[in-house]
């Protein structure tokens, strides 16, 4: 991590995930929202609107941060390679890049949610179909190793960076993840991707919009982490 620029990776991480926000929540407000073309693709056009999303955030973040796009991969490539240098730089653009995505969702779908008369969670954040904690944050790690694995394993990364062809695999890897273990838990498989989406659903003057379920919120940010950081280890022992 320590050859790109603090600079270059606010700038990427944040950029990056601002956009993987915006098209994976803007494909769940398309899907969910009353009067929008979209409404009720069902859950092949969330999983294909999030993969795509994948794709274009890290070809746009790529050369500038390594598009890490994702606390859990930034913790499993640290364990990884040994440097701890940049981590906090990485996960707090992140973050940062992930609430402001999710305001490009509300302002893109604002004539919808202004007319919105159910909950809306969902459209910014995961949530059990059956709430049941120690399942739920095993298939948050399961599905968080999954990805991570791939990631370190198979020499997708130029160093601490995707690849081109890197990037597309991932890409995919998150549809396949998606469609086979995204049923329990919607998959966040990413901190960032729920928690700062879940602060900006909190905050915005969003009609009928419902709780933001904090007490479900500790899952989709340890389980990613544990995941990231099994995945890590993992390498670290077996590669």
């Amino acid at each position: 991590m320590s050859a790109i620029s603090n600079g270059d990776i606010f700038v990427g991480e944040t950029l990056g995930t601002a956009a993987l926000i915006l098209l994976g929540g803007g494909v769940c407000a398309a899907v969910t929202l009353k009067k929008s073309k979209a409404q009720n693709a069902g859950w092949l056009a969330i999983t294909f609107g999030w993969g795509f999303a994948v794709l274009i955030a890290a070809y746009i973040s790529a050369h500038k941060s390594g598009a890490h796009l994702n606390p859990a991969v930034t913790l499993a490539l640290a364990v990884k390679t040994g440097d701890w240098s940049h981590v906090p730089l990485y996960i707090g653009s992140q973050l940062i890049g992930a609430m402001i995505g999710a305001v490009l969702v509300w302002l893109t779908y604002l004539g919808q949610f202004q007319q919105n008369e159910e909950p809306t969670l969902g459209i910014f954040s995961t949530g059990p179909e059956i709430r049941n904690p120690i399942q739920n944050l095993l298939t948050e790690i399961i599905g968080t190793m999954v990805l991570c694995l791939l990631i370190l394993t198979s020499g997708l990364t130029l160093g601490d960076q995707l690849s081109g062809i890197g990037i597309l695999i991932t890409a995919f890897t998150v549809v396949g993840i998606g469609l086979s273990l995204g049923g329990p838990t919607g998959y966040a498989i990413n901190p960032a991707r729920d928690l700062g989406p879940r602060i900006v659903h909190s905050l915005l003057p969003i009609p009928n919009k419902g709780t933001s379920d904090w007490s479900y919120a500790w899952i989709p940010v340890a389980g990613p982490m544990i995941g990231g950081l099994l995945s890590g280890l993992l390498y670290k022992g077996l590669f």
